[in-house]
Formats: structure tokens, C-alpha cells, sequence
């Protein structure tokens, strides 16, 4: 299984690694997708992290651009980590976790007025250590603007309690931050990573993949109220149960969906063919109903959608997901409704209207 047929709807780049996806923004008349990515490399690590960039109208067709940042800086030299973007009069702002040379986890910011050609902000990194509430692993800076204010959610761990938190900073400018306090925290834990954090009708979103001490990372949407710098948590969900993806980022766009896309297949397949099997998720709109949280397919590609799928067989009480040398990926409970889309090696399964999402290599 050296070969696989490239996926026509699920965005991977011509050659190189990819994983999360960071800085999705809708800007000049386009979706902006940035990732994780080594330019010349099929595997991870054999080069630092920069970050790939491609753009598209209507989430079926992808325009691959060049890269858009390089870890070219003694502040980013062991890489230009995942983040998030976001718009400030008419400029695009892509904020990033850079790793020094001596393995410190900051934040810096690169910015652009055509969404194409970057420029590093001089005073980098704008947020140059952890605070006391924080660890080592200090990273993925989401930035987002509510009620007149900037903030900027950090993931990290913190070891002496085994926490792993989310710490938020605040900001009138998006270069100078301020230290706010903790967001959230699950016990027994590493680390998280990957945040998400935006307004959401008259409540906010907040999602993180969360690193326990010993099981399987996991990651969770939440809904709730932010009030002076706080989050209180009214509804949690892990809408996406993989078992294949990792790192969801969501973002607002200028229709006031709340989108996430995922990447596939995640971190257990590195090497599992000769190139890089890596590629994004169709984009899901994220929101909630009856309590939960969903996440369906946009508009956009929603015409992809089937009712069935040779690799899907139904049980009496639910289904399976045949893959292909691994374990079959098994649903248990009710499934009125199911939609699936698939795209060469890649299977996604939409149950009961969003409820559950399986996002699958096959």
C-alpha cells in the first residue's frame, strides 16, 4: 500500500508533510487554509515546521500557494508551530507559536496586506515566556476579538498539578498582552493543544484537543459564557470521534458560520506509505441543538453526500466501518439518519444529522 489515488475534495499539497491546519480565515474574497508542513520531506522532523498555505472559493477547488512562513528568526528557528489568524483593518494577521533556539515556546505574529507575501512583526514574540499557571509546553496561540477586546488563548500543562489548561491573555493592539489567568483545565492531564475560541451568537466557542497522562488524546467543543476574561462552560461534546484525525481548528467567517476543518489522517500513520498521506477534512459548520453540539458538512460541498458506502455495513444496533489491515471502527445506537462522503482513501460519516462524526482512513 505504497500508492494511493489523491483525494479530489480533501486539500493536501503536491509533495511534502502536512498536519493541523492553522490560520483558517476568510480574507479578500477567499478561504485561507494554512498547515503544518516540511516542503521537502514526506515525514516530520526532518526539518522545522513551516507554515503551507492554499485558498479557495468554494471549498472544492484549492489554489496551492507558496509557503507562507519560514523559521528563518533566532525567535523561530526550531519552527514556526501551529496558530490562528485573524483580520485587523484590512490586514491578515497570522499569529504562530515559534520555538527558539534554545527550545523556548513563545508567540509571534507575521502579518500581510495581499494574504499572500508575510512580513514578521519586529518586536517578536509578542508573548515570550509562560506564566507561573503555565509549562514548558506553552503553545498554539488562538486569537480572537469579543466585546472590543482582543484576547488570545494559550494551550499548555501544567506539571506540578498535572493540569492540562488553557491560559488567556487580553489586548487593545495585538502586539502588547497582557496575562489574564486560566480559561480551563482537565485534570490528569499533560498538556492541550490546538484552541479554537470565538464569538458564538450571544455565547462563545471554545474547543482544545486535551493530552491525558496515559489514554488516548481526545478533543472537545464547548459552548458557554465569557464574561470579564472568564469561561463558564454550559455544553461539551467530542462531536468527532475520529478514530483518524487530529487537531480541529474552527473559525468564524463572514457569513457568521462557525467552521472547523481536521486533519487526516493524524500521527498514527507517519511513513505508512511513500508519500504523505495527509490531507484536510471537508469542512463541517459546528453548532448546537437540543443541548449538543453537531457538526455537518457546509453548504458548499453537502451535493458530496451519499446515503451509503460499500466500507459502511449496518448492524442491529448501529453500524461498522470496514478498514482496510486495521480494526473495523464500530458505532453502537440509534442512526435514523447517515451521510457519508468518500474521496479516494479517505471516509467520512455524518450520523443523525451531525450528532456523531467518524472521520476515517480506510
Amino acid at each position: 500500500m505504497n500508492d494511493f489515488e489523491r483525494p479530489l475534495y480533501h486539500y493536501k499539497p503536491q509533495k511534502g508533510w502536512i498536519n493541523d491546519p492553522n490560520g483558517l480565515v476568510y480574507f479578500n474574497g477567499y478561504y485561507h487554509l494554512f498547515y503544518q508542513h516540511a516542503p521537502h520531506f514526506e515525514t516530520p522532523w526532518k526539518e522545522s515546521m513551516h507554515w503551507g498555505h492554499a485558498r479557495t472559493k468554494d471549498f472544492l477547488v484549492w489554489e496551492e500557494l507558496p509557503v507562507a512562513l519560514y523559521p528563518d528568526k533566532p525567535y523561530d528557528k526550531k519552527g514556526c508551530w501551529s496558530g490562528t489568524a485573524i483580520v485587523k483593518e484590512d490586514i491578515l494577521y497570522l499569529f504562530y507559536a515559534s520555538i527558539t533556539e534554545d527550545n523556548a515556546q513563545t508567540v509571534s505574529v507575521a502579518y500581510s496586506k495581499d494574504g499572500i507575501h508575510f512580513e514578521k512583526y519586529p518586536g517578536n514574540p509578542v508573548i515570550d515566556r509562560y506564566p507561573e499557571d503555565g509549562g514548558p509546553d506553552f503553545r498554539d496561540p488562538a486569537v480572537a476579538y469579543i466585546d472590543g477586546k482582543y484576547y488570545c488563548v494559550m494551550a499548555t500543562g501544567h506539571p506540578e498539578t498535572k493540569t492540562g489548561r488553557l491560559l488567556i491573555y487580553a489586548s487593545d493592539n495585538l502586539t502588547d498582552w497582557e496575562y489574564v489567568g486560566i480559561m480551563a483545565e482537565w485534570e490528569n492531564a499533560k498538556y492541550t493543544e490546538c484552541p479554537s475560541f470565538m464569538q458564538a451568537g450571544d455565547k462563545v466557542l471554545l474547543s482544545a484537543s486535551v493530552c491525558p497522562l496515559e489514554e488516548r488524546h481526545y478533543f472537545r467543543i464547548m459552548y458557554g459564557k465569557f464574561e470579564n476574561g472568564a469561561f463558564q462552560m454550559e455544553i461539551s461534546s467530542d462531536v468527532d470521534k475520529g478514530p483518524d484525525q487530529y487537531a480541529g481548528q474552527i473559525f468564524k467567517d463572514h457569513k457568521g458560520r462557525c467552521i472547523m476543518m481536521t486533519w487526516i489522517p493524524g500521527w498514527s500513520y507517519i511513513g505508512y506509505a511513500k508519500n504523505d498521506m495527509g490531507c484536510m477534512s471537508v469542512p463541517r459548520q459546528i453548532f448546537t441543538k437540543n443541548g449538543k453540539v453537531y457538526g455537518y458538512p457546509v453548504e458548499e460541498v453537502q451535493h458530496l453526500l451519499k446515503d451509503s458506502d460499500e466500507a459502511v455495513k449496518m448492524t442491529e444496533d448501529g453500524f461498522i466501518i470496514e478498514r482496510k489491515n486495521r480494526e473495523s471502527v464500530v458505532h453502537r445506537g440509534t442512526a435514523t439518519d447517515i451521510k457519508i462522503i468518500r474521496d479516494s482513501y479517505i471516509l467520512e460519516v455524518f450520523v443523525n444529522g451531525g450528532e456523531t462524526v467518524y472521520s476515517v482512513l480506510l
